[in-house]
């Protein structure tokens, strides 16, 4: 009796204990039954099927180096899968699926290693059985007289896709897969609130935590479930089981025989409900999408949009986003469109001159917003044009009716949009300017190579001896010009660090696959380098920095970092293993920091103790002090903050990220130069004009730091009870002027709270530190020694009196 079933599945979130009778034929998979991952062709015990066949739960091959433990429609060839159990991580062949004698549902690799498990919790009542059943829902449960009782079922635990006579519940959620073929933890999810609400979010990833939403239910406060009944309808129900609001038509189709029905929230971040005719062989949508728009759906907040950074999306059929290049730009994983386009040119120099090497590829009512950094009324085509000629930072201009937008780079949330009157003007270079990528006129001497060696390979067996010795000669007289060139820049930078190849360094990070941390300019990858490339045999690991904008500046700040930190050696200072510098290509190979960056755990969930961060502002003191005064050649960092203060395995601190870095020469105390640094932690004297640049600009942005080690809060915060609050550095000074130096870590632990002789002193040498006026700064060593208790602090003024008299 199929309608008595279909209303108990509908009641099951209510219960808390999911005991039902089963009307439906099911096989008992027995206690001590085991699957192992094989390819199919090897063996007949790579999955067990439902009675009727139609599902299958197993061990799928998936075709790209492993297994995916999962449950598919078995009868259909593309083997479409609705379930698995641990998508991020494939599992080699030999791998083990065990039902225990204990009932326990267990996945180990072929080292026996856990992978994973069904995780249930019961009161006296263990797991009888197992089974696989026609619903595509898989089960353990314990038998109860002529009943059973389910203990786990994948039905709990969607991961993108939803069946019929399946409901989600409150708190569950869909994650989309990253793409058509990788089942991993993609882009978007779907989550049933708690309040009864329905939201699709962005995700950021590689972390997955929660982006911003971009379409809900608004069913807040009268939801409950997610229903996808067994007529084909999917709605949220009130907790009466009351159908709310359907996402999807009512009754797509009632015949369940002929049918195969899904639901899925697609790589894409469209949630989107499918049938399969049996006899036509084919899934086919069958009702609106959710949302409907995805392009116009998602346009700010964290991330780059449904496309990536610098790509735009083009709505196509059944909604699906197409994701496009401008002119000018490539992808940058011809197998993921959805990665983003970098430019093939180098991007505008800040140079007059360079001006006229560009122009502009015009794409018809396309916005790219979230990306403005600039705006102007009153303005008309031409002018908007020329505006983001003569500025080298900008990447592009929108322009509608009068209104010019600059655009910044990388670019983001680019669609186009019908309903738009503008354009967008995304700034190129020309096609006769000579500073173009190197690597892309490789690829193309590469493929006449190519074709050179196919016409030879074709005249004779002769011909074909002598091809081949050619190819051995030039790949001999290329190898020893390469490790020439790497040397001559080693030579030519100053430095006596390993020069790598680039082939070595995509070897090492697996294709620049595992994120640490990007900026402005460049990313950080984690690497493994081999034993033959391995400097210290002790440890393999490292962090390789990739600049990413090829740039003339580009090529000076990578000089500048590594002159500057191959001189050193000091244990507060990131210690540099090697190098670089092929082409367009430049990477810096540091040593590994197994505790990533200080702003993690000044601004993040896990906080360190007020002891270990007085020792962390020390430490950091302690490296300035030597950049300052013991290297030979003396440096300015020029960008000091918590970002840039790394944690070794014994948290001790290590200043990195020398980019910026300024060299003194001997006898040389200051410098000019254009503005750098990250916003909130820059001396003011970088924005007077004609006022030289020293190492003073290191110790104001050490106070900055160092208010943020006492407070465990950004140097600049909207989000606060009291404006007066939001900048660091003023409520800083406020609270010592009026003896409330405790207001600083009131949230604080007790440590500190108890230490408030040590807070004080500490902010008095932090007001010291950012004193506007640079001559009244102390040098980095009188602050360490202020630091560590050899030098009295006296009282500090107003860090802006001095500035205020002379103006």
């Amino acid at each position: 009796m199929a309608f008595p079933s279909f209303f108990l599945l509908l009641l099951l979130p209510l219960f808390s204990l999911p005991s039902f009778s089963f009307s439906q034929p099911y096989k008992n998979i027995t206690l001590g039954s085991s699957l192992i991952a094989s390819p199919r062709n090897h063996t007949n015990h790579s999955y067990w099927s439902s009675p009727s066949g139609d599902f299958a739960f197993g061990f799928l091959d998936t075709g790209t180096n492993g297994f995916l433990l999962a449950i598919w429609f078995n009868k259909i060839p593309e083997n479409t899968i609705v379930w698995s159990a641990n998508p991020n991580h494939l599992v080699p062949s030999g791998s083990i699926l065990q039902l225990t004698t204990h009932g326990q549902l267990v996945l180990n690799d072929s080292a026996a290693n856990q992978i994973w498990a069904a995780n249930f919790q019961t009161e006296n009542t263990t797991v009888s059985h197992a089974a696989m059943l026609d619903t595509g829902n898989f089960i353990l449960a314990a038998a109860n007289n002529n009943s059973q009782v389910v203990l786990w079922q994948s039905f709990d635990e969607p991961t993108d896709t939803i069946l019929p006579s399946q409901v989600m519940k409150p708190d569950t959620i869909l994650i989309a897969r990253f793409s058509k073929t990788n089942y991993s933890d993609g882009r978007f999810h779907l989550r049933m609130e708690s309040d009864g609400n329905l939201v699709l979010y962005t995700r950021i990833v590689p972390l997955g935590s929660q982006g911003n939403p971009y379409w809900s239910s608004n069913t807040v406060g009268s939801g409950f479930n997610l229903v996808f009944d067994l007529s084909g309808s999917i709605y949220v129900s009130a907790k009466n089981g009351t159908a709310l609001t359907y996402l999807t038509s009512k009754n797509p189709s009632s015949n369940q025989h002929n049918f195969y029905h899904r639901a899925i929230f697609e790589y894409d971040g469209v949630f989107r409900q499918y049938i399969y005719s049996k006899s036509d062989e084919a899934w086919k949508s069958v009702s609106d999408f959710i949302p409907l728009n995805i392009c116009a759906s998602i346009n700010n907040g964290l991330g780059s949009g449904v496309c990536g950074y610098n790509s735009y999306c083009v709505t196509g059929e059944d909604q699906r986003p197409i994701c496009k290049c401008p002119q000018g730009y490539y992808m940058v994983d011809p197998n993921d469109e959805m990665q983003g386009c970098r430019p093939s040119f180098i991007p505008q120099i800040c140079s007059l001159a360079e001006a006229n090497s560009f122009d502009f590829f015009s794409i018809e009512r396309s916005d790219w917003t979230d990306s403005d950094y600039e705006g102007y009324s009153g303005t008309n085509e031409d002018w908007c044009r020329r505006a983001c000629l003569d500025d080298c930072f900008c990447a592009a201009v929108v322009f509608e009716t009068g209104n010019c937008w600059k655009k910044k780079f990388p670019l983001s949330f680019g669609r186009v949009n019908p309903d738009f009157r503008g354009k967008a003007l995304i700034k190129i270079r020309r096609d006769n300017s000579t500073l173009i990528d190197d690597n892309l006129v490789k690829r193309g001497k590469d493929k006449t190579l190519l074709i050179i060696g196919l016409v030879l390979l074709g005249s004779s067996g002769f011909l074909i001896f002598i091809s081949l010795l050619a190819v051995l000669i030039v790949y001999r007289i290329k190898k020893k010009r390469s490790e020439g060139v790497m040397g001559k820049v080693a030579a030519s930078i100053g430095v006596n660090v390993r020069a790598f190849s680039y082939e070595e360094l995509n070897k090492a990070t697996n294709g620049f696959t595992e994120k640490l941390g990007s900026g402005a300019f460049a990313t950080v990858y984690k690497g493994i380098l081999d034993d033959d490339d391995c400097l210290d045999k002790d440890n393999k690991l490292v962090a390789v920095k990739k600049l990413e904008i090829e740039v003339k500046e580009g090529e000076q700040e990578f000089k500048a970092e590594v002159s500057a930190i191959a001189r050193t050696n000091h244990k507060n200072l990131v210690r540099l293993l090697g190098f670089c510098n092929e082409h367009l290509h430049r990477l810096i190979v540091y040593e590994f920091m197994p505790n990533g960056c200080l702003a993690d755990f000044l601004f993040g969930p896990s906080q360190l103790n007020w002891y270990e961060r007085i020792q962390l502002a020390r430490e950091t003191a302690r490296g300035l002090c030597y950049l300052h005064e013991e290297c030979k050649t003396q440096i300015i960092h020029c960008d000091i903050k918590p970002q840039n203060i790394l944690l070794d395995e014994s948290l001790r601190a290590r200043i990195s990220d020398f980019g910026l870095a300024k060299l003194l020469k001997e006898n040389q105390t200051r410098t000019t130069t254009a503005i750098r640094g990250t916003k909130g932690y820059v001396a003011p004297e970088w924005f007077r004009s004609n006022l030289p640049i020293t190492v003073k600009v290191d110790v104001y942005s050490f106070g900055i730091v160092l208010l943020e080690i006492i407070s465990c809060r950004r140097s600049f915060e909207l989000e606060v009870e009291d404006e007066n609050e939001m900048v660091l550095a003023d409520w800083a000074y406020d609270c010592f002027k009026e003896r409330r130096v405790d207001m600083l870590v009131r949230k604080d632990d007790d440590e500190a709270k108890g230490d408030m002789k040590t807070v004080e002193k500490l902010v008095m040498i932090a007001i010291w530190c950012i004193q506007e006026e640079p001559s009244l700064r102390p040098s980095m060593k009188k602050v360490l020694q202020m630091l560590e208790g050899v030098v009295e602090v006296s009282i500090p003024p107003d860090p802006s009196s001095f500035i205020s008299t002379i103006q």
